[in-house]
């Protein structure tokens, strides 16, 4: 019974707090306090009169039972319930054994730790009455100890703000350094670009100087080649073939068995008059009775005493050929500048001679002292090719005499 009634109280707890109750609806009597052997014990008479009759259920505590008879007095219940919740009340809670012994057990402890503090501020109050005298010199050395070390701390003040100062100052050193260190960055990148620009450049021109070495070289090589190559030998080369004496290749001649054609002769009497002509050059040599007129295959010679006459080096062949003195009278003219060049050649030097001899119009062989006629006419074509063999070894041996002799002219 007693619990359905506290249970429907819990329930309107909630309907209590709506109404703001802040303060004890009856006013508060003088308290009363109970010794006990342990603890003193609060102890506050009912707010309420409650009848004796009709218990409904009994509070735990100090109070009497506290009887509800009527539905009046529920709302005054629930004030009371609601003043011992909010903490508005001074009515001991009611508590059960387990959590009294509790509570009993935190207040021992409290108690203890305040009677802990009350003996050390007992002690500590003794032990100031007894050595007054010694604190107070602790004191005023303090004191001085306390002034010298604000001294000190306004000293270090000064100091920090001295340091301050100069860290100031090194910091715009810093700055300053730090720019002139940017700047002379600055200027070696450039510096360095230049740098490698320059050398690159200079890279480029030892290359083209060595390549100018390389071309001077090359060209030195040519011309000591060609300082030691004939150049007579070069333009002329005369050497043989079989019967034949040539001249830059062509035949000189001709032979029932090899019937040279006359192009190919023309052109060799061309060779050879040019050859005979640059010879006389080289040697400021001027021809008597002929001038020679080299024109290719078509050369002939120009007589000093009879300019309107010419005497041409070059044939046709045909039946007309054989009665053509001009060719043979071109021929013999021919083999008498030859005479010139080899008395000139010999005077210059008793030592050095032509090979064959030269007797008007006919060459002698020194091995057997016979004589071949330059001449076509009433001649045979072995005979007139054998002279004219002989004549060509002439002018080979009169072209490295004078290469010799004007190599460097």
């Amino acid at each position: 019974m007693a619990d359905s009634s506290w249970n429907r109280e819990e329930s309107t707890a909630p309907l209590i707090a709506q109404a703001h109750l802040e303060e004890p609806l009856i006013p508060e009597k003088e308290d009363a306090y109970e010794v006990d052997s342990n603890i003193s014990r609060k102890i506050i008479p009912a707010r309420y009169p409650f009848e004796e009759d009709n218990n409904d259920f009994t509070l735990l505590g100090e109070t009497g039972p506290l009887s509800m008879g009527t539905l009046g007095h529920k709302p005054k219940v629930h004030a009371l319930l609601f003043d011992i919740m909010s903490g508005q009340s001074t009515v001991d809670h009611p508590l059960c054994e387990e959590c009294t012994d509790t509570l009993l057990n935190h207040l021992d402890d409290q108690l203890k730790v305040t009677e802990e503090e009350c003996r050390d501020y007992r002690n500590f109050l003794d032990c100031l009455e007894n050595n007054g005298d010694e604190y107070e010199a602790d004191e005023i050395a303090l004191d001085d100890q306390l002034k010298k070390l604000k001294a000190e701390e306004e000293t270090l003040r000064q100091q920090l703000q001295q340091v301050q100062r100069e860290q100031e100052v090194v910091a715009m050193e810093i700055w300053k350094e730090k720019e002139t260190t940017r700047k002379l960055e600055e200027e070696e990148e450039r510096y360095w670009r230049e740098y490698n620009e320059y050398k690159r450049e200079v890279q480029e021109l030892d290359d083209e100087q060595k390549s100018v070495d390389n071309q001077l070289k090359y060209a030195q090589v040519q011309l000591d080649r060609l300082q030691k190559t004939n150049v007579f030998n070069a333009t002329f080369h005369i050497w043989h073939s079989g019967h034949f004496g040539t001249i830059n290749n062509f035949r000189l001649g001709r032979l029932k068995s090899v019937p040279v054609d006359w192009t190919e002769i023309n052109a060799a009497w061309g060779q050879t008059v040019l050859l005979l002509h640059s010879l006389a050059l080289k040697m400021n040599l001027s021809f008597k009775r002929y001038r020679l007129v080299p024109y290719g295959s078509h050369s002939y010679l120009e007589s000093l005493t009879d300019k309107s006459k010419e005497l041409p080096l070059y044939a046709s062949g045909g039946f007309r050929f054989f009665w053509d003195v001009k060719f043979d009278q071109a021929m013999v003219a021919f083999l008498d500048c030859v005479q010139q060049f080899k008395d000139a050649v010999e005077k210059d030097n008793s030592q050095f001679c032509l090979p064959y001899k030269i007797d008007r119009d006919k060459i002698e062989d020194p091995s057997n002292g016979q004589m071949f006629s330059i001449k076509i006419q009433f001649n045979s074509e072995e005979t007139w090719t054998k002279a004219l063999k002989f004549m060509l070894t002439n002018l080979k041996w009169g072209l490295a005499w004078v290469s010799s002799q004007f190599a460097n002219k």
